[in-house]
């Protein structure tokens, strides 16, 4: 079922995403290289706070010297990129995919990425004891203490990221919708991203169902991965 939408302030989420996609608006040319589903990867990386950190700023960090960034901050980019290679290949993901790729192409994975982790946020209470809000809110205070070793473009978007709590407007269809029409904006149009809360809403109850199983198998992969990294 179709959750209930709360109240959500349009004006803020449609700004933020468009500060957030202006200002790396680099990234948008394929999608490849764009990512959205931080929240995923904050629940995955579990309470351990440098794991977290470097789960998140993960996509904007290029190449495999991760030297510069403490031990587990590195870790933390590794078991990022396992899990996107994980969630790329799985079955359940690809008929996420191809339900809404005869429209979407190539965009339907970064679709299904935000589609995911609405559900998550939407499902919150399911996974985590902390509410969303404070979750997120308690994040970026964690970002905040590691400032130094943020990439720019995550300095570039943290005060507006902070200000509107972006990542918590996932939860309602709302907000997502918002997002996927300022995305297709960024992208002048190619990915067709405005359209996409209208396949979320027709095939809620399927792609729910298919998010759920797939995301139980996710957060098995992810602890039995972080259990085999070192502590020290």
């Amino acid at each position: 079922m179709v959750p209930r939408i709360p109240d959500i302030d349009f004006i803020s989420v449609m700004f933020v995403v468009h500060y957030i996609c202006d200002k790396c608006s680099f990234l948008l040319d394929q999608p490849q290289n764009l990512a959205m589903n931080y929240l995923a990867h904050l629940l995955l990386s579990g309470n351990d706070t440098e794991l977290r950190i470097g789960n998140f700023i993960a996509d904007s960090v290029r190449g495999k010297n991760f030297s510069r960034f403490p031990d587990r901050v590195a870790q933390g980019i590794t078991v990022h990129r396992h899990i996107d290679s994980f969630t790329d290949t799985h079955p359940i993901v690809r008929e996420s995919k191809d339900l809404i790729r005869p429209v979407y192409g190539l965009w339907s994975s970064v679709i299904v990425d935000l589609y995911y982790d609405h559900f998550l946020a939407a499902n919150w209470s399911d996974y985590h004891s902390t509410d969303l809000e404070i979750y997120t809110l308690d994040f970026y205070k964690d970002l905040k203490e590691y400032w130094n070793i943020l990439p720019p473009r995550i300095q570039r978007f943290y005060p507006i990221m902070v200000e509107h709590n972006w990542i918590y407007s996932y939860r309602t269809i709302e907000g997502m919708s918002l997002i996927l029409y300022q995305m297709n904006k960024r992208t002048k149009g190619k990915s067709n991203m405005q359209t996409a809360g209208t396949e979320l809403r027709e095939n809620y109850e399927l792609l729910e169902l298919q998010f759920c199983a797939f995301f139980e198998e996710l957060q098995v992969y992810s602890k039995d991965l972080i259990k085999k990294m070192p502590l020290d």
